[in-house]
């Protein structure tokens, strides 16, 4: 019976951890990069988990084999209770960690100079520019050369560098798109750059990586990676299509606590609109705070 029991615990087990791993695959992974940016990501951190591996597996084998082989009931076992300081040992025990240490803390170096967040990517196409701003609880995209902005959608063309501009009219916030890589903070008052680039078309989730009050679990946006014509397209529509403006007015709505169910576009943006809100010329929203409920503002 206890055998059967274990059998059907392994099996349950089996299945759970078969279930997670594909579970995990279908969501947005920073191990299914799809820009140069994500993919160093994914090379350092899986380098790191390989070279922290040479410690950990040798580690729990070599408990495993002494707890078996000094059992109670293993008359065999040599058991040497008296023993002396011996300084080669110490050094063996020291030296190996010291050595991991050291060799992770220069891959994480190397890593961090090689992914400077505001260090352009090297391309033949010109950078796209886009200024984001983190509200309570939604993103705004301003594009300042095709004068149009967006609200929780960010078109871009694929295999063209995208330079944004961070900032939060808010508390602080964390703008991050997992398979494009480098999460990085927003912050009120404060301008953050980041280079990323979607190397092929696509559909990538985005998010707030930071808790920002009730409406942080849907402050999330997609990011439509497309061809360069189909870009051109898209920001002619909403130039041509859109009824709204983004002015100071209208910013100053976007600043009351909402969701946003369906995202929508500005036809035009007020001139320098971004750097009155990083200069904090405009006034910031009020934080995250207690709600029985979150309206949605969505223009209908």
């Amino acid at each position: 019976m206890p055998a059967e029991r274990t059998r059907a615990l392994l099996s349950r087990g089996t299945g759970l951890f078969a279930a997670s791993i594909l579970l995990c695959g279908n969501g947005p992974s920073v191990l299914d990069p799809a820009g140069p940016v994500g993919q160093g990501d994914r090379t350092i951190l899986l380098d790191a988990t390989a070279v922290m591996l040479l410690i950990v597996v040798p580690t729990l084998a070599a408990t495993v084999l002494f707890a078996w082989h000094y059992r109670a009931s293993n008359e065999k076992a040599l058991h040497l209770p008296r023993w002396s300081y011996s300084g080669r040992l110490e050094l063996v025990v020291w030296s190996i960690p010291a050595l991991v240490i050291t060799f992770l803390g220069g891959m994480a170096w190397i890593g961090s100079h090689a992914l400077d967040p505001a260090q352009p990517l090297s391309s033949k196409q010109k950078d796209l520019d886009v200024d984001v701003v983190a509200l309570d609880w939604k993103w705004l995209f301003i594009y300042p050369a095709q004068g149009i902005a967006s609200i929780n959608r960010l078109v871009v063309p694929a295999g063209t560098p995208v330079h944004f501009h961070i900032t939060s009219a808010t508390v602080f916030n964390s703008f991050f798109i997992p398979r494009l890589g480098s999460q990085i903070y927003a912050m009120n008052g404060m301008v953050t750059q980041l280079y990323l680039e979607a190397a092929h078309p696509g559909t990538y989730h985005g998010l707030s990586a930071q808790f920002s009050g009730d409406g942080f679990a849907d402050m999330g946006f997609e990011v439509d990676a497309v061809p360069a014509a189909a870009f051109r397209r898209w920001t002619d529509t909403a130039a041509h299509t859109s009824a709204l403006s983004l002015d100071e007015k209208a910013y100053r709505a976007l600043l009351v606590q909402s969701v946003v169910a369906k995202p929508y576009t500005y036809r035009d943006v007020a001139p320098h609109l971004f750097e009155a809100v990083a200069m904090q010329r405009l006034p910031p929203g009020n934080g995250p705070k207690t709600t029985t409920a979150i309206p949605d503002y969505s223009p209908h």
